[in-house]
């Protein structure tokens, strides 16, 4: 009794944790520690000497189901009552056939062991294929891998394994070394600590004993271990800092189980590390405080296996278990001749099982466990793990250098040519087929045959983008460095790091580098969008790629970050600049609005591209360079007047053509002379506003009318100086609904759903709308007419027509009308709080009344867009029509509608201008030229081109947020002419 006491509080310390801060891993499943304690003393109880030491020892088999290995299976377990088994891999299938034949055959359950590093492709054919070591090493989100833990335990449980001899500790800091590189996460301590630690945490979480080695660290060595016994002769300080080091951080955060190398370290011990009490007993369990599970390497490994008695020595030095025999029968007897002899005691043999007993007891093994085989495949390989390794493998994506900020590329850019280093063209189609989507591309494949014709054929490209999907490259790497040092260059590797490491001259001239490690589709696909700015990559090396580029070297590149360029270069003070960020603060601190976005250009370039504050007032997401804004009246001129542009270009309709040829409804009606020039002038004399919702809603709904004066029950929504909405009103059914459908397809808002007929509702409204004369009044109206007259004459709609025109050619990717159909909401800025008529929030529904009940897509507003995206419209009419490689435009036409301005008013064709006689009125800075064209927009945004001096000014914003009728803080302190006047400012005589 009173050893088995001794062997109890030993347990129980172990429960507890004996080192505070180190958890206890998978025996945190152990809910009754009474009954475990008394199914472990009733086993103990029952066992002889020899079963005791059985329980220690971890046979090998092959998965094969032949009568042979039956009976090896059988005799492992009656003859010499093994405690586990390690299949040493093969066929999942025939793994979990022998696991449940050996789990029946065993009086004590077994403890199921499995070497698999990345999971179980490592060993076992048909499975869920991880990425290595090496590669995860890479990804920055260790939390990640801690996922990848949790997926690997669950595939664990599903073939009956309980002991994974994983994750790997090892340091890998020797190029040379021959078995462990791939296997280890990589060469700095640090992160492999982190990554082993999130691995662990993983698959111990997953209720998966994780063992962690080799200890005390094989990764600086250049001799297999299989073959041959590796020497460390490092000293203790180098041992401690590198070699040691993970396993000391993952004893400290609970690791369940340590193996231990057959490797020389005489600066620790004099024996082999798998047979050396310093090693063990002394280092791990001493000094490092490890209380779990220590399981030797395998011990019919070469490195070890002509010692003598080796069984015995391990169980000496201090291990738990012992992995893989050569022989069984003699490896059992020396261990019993060692406890004859005094060499061991018969205490020692029984706490070593009790802590393996306890740890059964842990995983469920008090009871003989049974595997379900019908259906396995499904459960291993799910959609779920399909998207984690996904998810792994673009984590892992790493931009190795990126000289001069080339990525993401510049889009504008013409003469781009993907140059494939491959077997066949084919394997780089996934990535040209993206990239050919919103960029100018041409696409040829190199071979050592055509060095010379391809040399000539790329002679007037403006940027090579090399993609490598071979491992022999190694004749390519002079001849890619001469094409490096005269242009830019991109070098992607859709294969293993080793095979960059054979380009090292073109690694070094590149412009950019990128490791993607992988060609798989998905990948090729993501790489891509990380080249068009739709990915955040942010992977980091983990091994050295050269003298320069070393473990941890990486560049993040996040599409919404700004990217801008030094504005001297392009004659403007940058000092002058920066004072635009004090005034964009202002605007901040006086409520003008939450958060901003500033962009100026010039010659095409950007000189200043700052995003300043949030989303809102009350939550904290910053505004970012790929956010999308509602641009409102901004519409005009981004969206529909290109849309007339182009088709007066192709000769559709002249300036004073009657609109009425296109619009029926406008015909034998005092409309029916309006001209095209007229509405862009904003000469037509249509009333500057009409509300069309009025008759979507059911005013009978409404207690006390739509509107009141004064806040009561039924109107509680403010939307003006002392005027209050009903919200509690209804839509007629004959318009609106609160359901998707062929009959009500266009969406208002969540929950509200309009018929097409209802355009013929807004046409009505605006037949009968009084006329003005034709004097100048700005009128939305006019926008609206022109954009039904585009359609007329394009026959499609003009959100279609402007994305297959002008967008989409253009590599524009973050502009679009109802962006909720191609962006997550939290891609776009809020625009209100509350709006009466939508009863809710709006984000991602444009805010302007008219436009939302013509289905989001109207000529006066309906346009969302990020920054960029506005000022590259702008920069193509700047350009007279052209942008990168592409015209657009003639330059006619440009130049028409550039220049042309009404006689009556500041107005252009279709766009705004500066005010040149009445300051008070005037929209720009006053130093802004007469040449000036724009455009703004009520929810406080707006775009200029000067092209006098090739600039272009760009600011969004959400001004009214959280409701629009007292925003006025940003036309009141005048930010954006005054951001407009230190452009001008900084420009250098």
């Amino acid at each position: 009794m009173k050893k088995g006491r001794v062997g109890w509080i030993l347990i129980g310390l172990l429960l507890v944790g004996q080192l505070t801060a180190q958890p206890i891993g998978v025996l945190n499943q152990i809910t009754d520690t009474v009954a475990c304690r008394k199914w472990v003393d009733e086993q103990l109880q029952s066992m002889t000497l020899k079963q005791k030491i059985g329980q220690l020892f971890i046979h090998t088999v092959a998965p094969v189901i032949t009568q042979k290995n039956k009976e090896n299976i059988a005799t492992a377990i009656k003859e010499y009552g093994i405690g586990g088994l390690l299949f040493s891999g093969g066929d999942v299938q025939k793994q979990v056939q022998l696991t449940n034949l050996a789990q029946r055959q065993s009086k004590i359950p077994l403890l199921i062991t499995f070497d698999g590093e990345w999971g179980l492709a490592m060993r076992l054919k048909g499975t869920p294929s991880f990425p290595k070591n090496r590669v995860l090493g890479c990804i920055e989100q260790d939390s990640l891998l801690y996922t990848y833990g949790r997926e690997v335990a669950r595939q664990l449980h599903e073939i009956g394994v309980h002991v994974n001899f994983a994750p790997v500790a090892d340091v890998d800091n020797n190029p040379d070394n021959p078995v462990i590189n791939v296997r280890s996460f990589g060469s700095d301590p640090e992160n492999v600590s982190r990554k082993v630690i999130a691995y662990m945490q993983g698959l111990q979480d997953g209720g998966i004993v994780a063992v962690c080695k080799h200890f005390p660290g094989h990764g600086d060595t250049d001799v297999d271990s299989h073959k041959f016994l590796p020497y460390l002769g490092f000293s203790r300080e180098r041992l401690d800092s590198v070699e040691l080091y993970p396993f000391r951080k993952a004893v400290d955060a609970g690791i369940n189980g340590v193996m231990v190398g057959h490797l020389e370290v005489p600066e620790l011990g004099v024996e082999p590390a798998s047979v050396s009490p310093d090693i063990v007993k002394k280092t791990l369990k001493g000094e490092l405080g490890f209380r779990g599970l220590v399981f030797t390497d395998a011990l019919e490994m070469k490195g070890i296996a002509g010692h003598e008695d080796v069984c015995a020595k391990a169980l000496i030095a201090g291990n738990d278990l012992l992995l893989a025999p050569r022989n069984l029968k003699k490896s059992m007897a020396g261990v019993l001749e060692a406890v004859k002899k005094g060499k061991l005691t018969e205490e020692e043999i029984t706490e070593h099982c009790r802590k393996v007993l306890t740890y059964k007891y842990a995983l469920g093994l008090n009871r003989t466990p049974e595997i379900v085989s019908e259906g396995l495949e499904n459960r291993l390989s799910t959609p779920e793990t399909t998207r984690l390794i996904e998810e792994l493998q673009q984590a892992a994506v790493t931009v190795a250098k990126d000289d001069n900020e080339w990525l993401p590329l510049d889009l504008s850019l013409s003469g781009n040519v993907l140059l494939s280093v491959s077997k066949t063209l084919s394997e780089t189609y996934p990535l040209y087929k993206d990239l050919r989507e919103k960029m100018s591309l041409s696409w040829v494949r190199v071979s050592q045959d055509s060095l010379k014709v391809i040399e000539e054929r790329l002679r007037p490209a403006q940027r090579v983008i090399v993609a490598v999907h071979t491992s022999d490259v190694d004749a390519y790497d002079a001849w890619l460095q001469k094409l490096a040092a005269d242009k830019p260059l991109v070098l992607i590797c859709f294969e293993p790091q080793k095979v960059l490491e054979k380009l090292p001259q073109t690694v070094n001239k590149a412009s950019a580098v990128i490791l993607a490690h992988d060609s798989t589709d998905k990948l090729q696909r993501y790489v891509a969008r990380v080249l068009l700015g739709k990915e955040l990559v942010n992977g980091k090396l983990s091994i050295p790629l050269s003298e320069t580029l070393l473990a941890g070297a990486g560049v993040v590149v996040d599409p919404n970050a700004s990217r801008s360029y030094q504005p001297e270069d392009f004659g403007m003070d940058a000092s002058i600049l920066a004072q635009i960020d004090s005034i964009a603060w202002e605007g901040i601190r006086n409520g003008a609005y939450p958060g901003c976005h500033v962009l100026i250009q010039k010659g095409g370039y950007p000189v200043y591209n700052k995003c300043f504050g949030t989303h809102t007032y009350e939550e904290e997401t910053p505004v970012r360079e790929n956010d999308l804004y509602d641009l409102a009246s901004l519409s005009k001129t981004t969206g529909t007047l290109l849309a007339v542009m182009k088709l007066y270009d192709e000769g559709k309709f002249g300036l004073t053509d009657k609109v009425s040829k296109f619009i029926p409804e406008l015909r034998k009606t005092n409309k029916e002379n309006l001209t095209v020039q007229e509405l862009l002038f904003h000469e037509s004399g249509l009333p500057a506003y009409l509300p069309f919702y009025m008759e979507a809603i059911d005013l009978k709904s409404c207690k006390g009318g739509l509107f009141r004066k004064k806040r009561d029950a039924n109107h509680q929504v403010q939307v003006d100086d002392n005027l209050y909405a009903c919200t509690s009103f209804a839509y007629k059914p004959e318009y609106v609904s609160d359901t998707y459908s062929d009959e009500y397809p266009l969406q208002v808002a969540d929950g509200i759903y309009l018929k097409k007929e209802f355009r013929k509702v807004v046409l009505d409204e605006i037949v009968k709308a009084p006329l003005k004369g034709h004097s100048y009044r700005y009128s939305c109206l006019n926008f609206m007419l022109l954009k039904e007259m585009v359609e007329a004459v394009s026959g499609t709609s003009m959100d279609v027509y402007l994305d297959s025109v002008f967008y989409r050619p253009m590599g524009l990717t973050h502009i679009t009308y109802n962006p909720l159909r191609k962006f997550e909401k939290s891609q776009i800025v809020p625009t209100v709080k509350e709006d009466f008529l939508r009863k809710g929030p709006l984000q991602g529904y444009v805010h302007d009344e008219a436009a939302a009940f013509m289905g989001g897509v109207s000529g006066n507003a309906g346009l969302f867009a990020a920054a960029r995206d506005v000022a590259q419209v702008y920069q193509m009419l700047l350009d007279k029509g052209v942008l990168g490689d592409r015209r657009y435009l003639t330059r006619a036409t440009c130049e028409l509608f550039l220049t042309v301005k009404a006689k009556n008013s500041r107005r252009g064709l279709g766009f705004d201008k500066p005010d040149m006689e009445r300051e008070a009125s005037n929209p720009c800075a006053e130093e802004a030229p007469a040449s000036v064209i724009g455009h703004t927009g009520f929810t406080g945004t707006c775009a200029w081109v000067d092209p006098d001096n090739e600039l272009i000014f760009v600011f969004l914003s959400n001004r009214i947020y959280p409701h629009p009728f007292d925003r006025k803080a940003l036309m009141q302190l005048n930010i954006r002419p005054r951001i407009q006047q230190v452009m001008y400012h900084s420009l250098m005589k």
